[in-house]
């Protein structure tokens, strides 16, 4: 069974930044998923680097995403180019924020 970047994105909606209590593909915090032989690697930001709970969100999505069946490495890339900014959330999340 091979892993497509619709399944890694639909377990990575089950994953919440704890402060906004939103999922981290609505809040636009992952940039890019990356797919080779069933591993797949995640590049992420945060919203701040200071954000606290940055570990806890990372470890959740590698922990949720380990799950997958058939799935082989799982590797969190943190990244902070470009910055993260309200703007990446996605336009029906940001009318309900009121944004």
């Amino acid at each position: 069974m091979s892993i497509t970047k619709e399944d890694v994105t639909l377990v990575l909606r089950k994953v919440k930044d704890p402060d906004m209590q939103l999922n981290i593909i609505d809040i636009g915090l992952v940039y890019d998923i990356v797919i080779e032989n069933n591993d797949v690697r995640v590049d992420m930001t945060l919203t701040s680097p200071a954000c606290p709970s940055g570990d806890d969100i990372m470890d959740d999505a590698r922990e949720k995403l380990a799950m997958l069946p058939g799935i082989g490495t799982v590797t969190m890339h943190l990244v902070w180019t470009p910055p993260w900014h309200p703007d990446k959330i996605n336009e029906r999340v940001r009318a309900y924020l009121g944004f």
